[in-house]
């Protein structure tokens, strides 16, 4: 992994944020994108679970959105995680998971972190695993979500629409090493 820039500050997302974010979910091509008020959402609700890579003028560059499950409070869900193309390869998806990760458990005690990954998406597949392996922790795996469980639209702009995969649930934890 190469190092992160250092001309790059991660702190917590503010609701002027929330575009900037919508913006690099979409160009990212990979990620279910919501709509653009729930990033405007996300960054005012959620602000305490989530975490953004700033650039030396103070532009979003990366984020991760995350929230405390309701019935777990000390197990973080992470939603989504998505660099700008231009900050890829140098290792800022996991300083951000690492960044948010020690904040929450110093803030919120946390001891599990919580995401789903398509079975086709081999990049998350590697940022969590390799998450888990920097905190000692173990990685389970499951079905969380069926691709049947998932709306079709039978009629996208471009045809048919492809069916949505399954989503696997990785439980990573208990984690250990987040201070720091």
């Amino acid at each position: 992994m190469s190092a992160v820039r250092t001309d790059l500050q991660i702190d917590r997302p503010m609701v002027s944020d929330g575009a900037a974010l919508w913006r690099i979910a979409r160009d990212s091509k990979v990620l279910d994108l919501n709509s653009s008020y729930s990033y405007l959402l996300w960054c005012r609700d959620f602000a305490a679970t989530s975490v953004v890579a700033r650039d030396a003028d103070g532009d979003p560059v990366g984020f991760v959105t995350g929230y405390a499950r309701p019935d777990r409070p000390r197990t973080l869900v992470v939603w989504q995680v998505a660099v700008d193309a231009g900050h890829q390869g140098r290792g800022l998806a996991g300083a951000l998971l690492d960044a948010l990760a020690r904040r929450v458990a110093a803030e919120q005690g946390l001891t599990t972190l919580e995401t789903t990954i398509t079975p086709d998406n081999t990049a998350s597949q590697r940022l969590f695993t390799s998450f888990a392996r920097r905190h000692g922790a173990s990685v389970e795996r499951e079905v969380l979500f069926e691709a049947d469980l998932f709306p079709s639209d039978p009629a996208g702009p471009a045809g048919p629409a492809d069916p949505h995969d399954p989503e696997v649930l990785y439980r990573i934890g208990p984690l250990t090493g987040l201070s720091g």
